[in-house]
């Protein structure tokens, strides 16, 4: 059996109105097996399903589940998949589209044009509300050696505390030298919520809505220094270089004490929808 993927929602392009339109969109779908691989336009008023047809067997929800844990070289091909062609959708319809999770399937195209009817008003709100507006991701992470250094130097505690061990035994100096450097991670960890919160006050002046996202371990970002935000944005395209030239000024402001910005975009709006 034949069932329907969808990719996601957008705009009717005005081209020759059928109900099924041919996208251009050069990449094989998930199933190459059916309409060699064809990604088409299914319309409902003026919005557009993006979709491909699948197999019901190999891309039912029991068949995916399996797959997620004895076949994860299938599921990452068809995740690559699933994200290109939304990212090619996006650049065919003026960045605006509503992207769906991977593995939205419907079993007919009967059902699937009764979900558009269902939840029209909500996909025609949340189009209007993506008009214009991209979606940028922002990680922060922070080298807390430099952050520890800088506390030292602005604590009066601690440069208080350095002044005098100079005139202290041997012994009690190191004793006092670990607890000064205890001191300083505390300082550090807890002085980087105030910091993000300074750095998320600029960034959200220039943005319409932020929304963060877990953070990531190291083994998943490959770095040294731990990420301490991990969050998206949603800019309007007319702000988009502003809010790129604030991350500059950030990276440039606070690198010094040990913060790394990385910012990239635009992807999908999963964050907004």
């Amino acid at each position: 059996m034949k069932g329907f993927y969808l990719y996601g929602i957008c705009p009717f392009v005005k081209i020759k109105k059928l109900a099924t339109q041919s996208i251009p969109i050069t990449i094989k779908d998930l199933d190459e097996s059916i309409d060699r691989g064809k990604v088409s336009r299914l319309s409902y008023q003026d919005i557009e399903a993006i979709v491909s047809k699948v197999s019901l067997k190999e891309f039912g929800s029991e068949e995916l589940q399996r797959r997620a844990t004895e076949d994860l070289e299938w599921i990452k091909d068809k995740a690559l998949r699933h994200e290109k062609v939304i990212e090619i959708a996006m650049n065919n319809s003026g960045g605006l589209v509503i992207p769906m999770k991977f593995g939205t399937i419907f079993k007919d195209r009967e059902s699937l044009i009764v979900s558009l009817k269902k939840d029209y008003l909500k996909f025609k709100g949340l189009l209007e509300g993506l008009q214009g507006k991209e979606e940028r991701s922002v990680k922060i992470y922070s080298n807390l050696q430099l952050l520890e250094n800088e506390i030292k130097k602005s604590s009066p505690i601690i440069q208080r505390n350095l002044k005098e061990i100079k005139f202290l035994p041997a012994g009690r100096q190191y004793f006092l030298e670990e607890e000064i450097n205890e001191m300083a991670k505390r300082e550090a960890k807890n002085s980087i919520n105030n910091y993000l919160s300074l750095f998320l006050e600029r960034l959200e002046r220039v943005a319409e809505e932020m929304k963060e996202n877990k953070l990531l371990a190291k083994e998943l970002t490959q770095r040294n220094d731990p990420m301490v935000f991990n969050g998206a944005f949603l800019v309007k395209k007319e702000k988009v270089d502003k809010f790129q030239g604030e991350i500059q000024k950030l990276q440039a402001e606070y690198e010094k004490i040990g913060f790394i910005f990385e910012s990239s975009g635009p992807w999908p709006p999963y964050n907004f929808v």
